[in-house]
């Protein structure tokens, strides 16, 4: 987000994404694939770069 400039405010009002995923994200807490794909899309990037899968 920093390197695209986009704070959490904007993605709350600028892009709608819910304030409770915002909070999830913080908190390693889960998010729906539709969210992961909004957010690439909002910060041009992939899904790597968002979550990281560990066993």
């Amino acid at each position: 987000m920093k390197e695209k400039n986009i704070t959490t405010y904007a993605l709350i009002e600028k892009y709608n994404i819910n304030p409770r995923t915002i909070n999830n994200l913080k908190h390693n807490k889960s998010i729906t694939m539709y969210t992961l794909e909004r957010l690439c899309n909002i910060l041009d990037c992939n899904p790597n770069d968002i979550v990281k899968f560990e066993k």
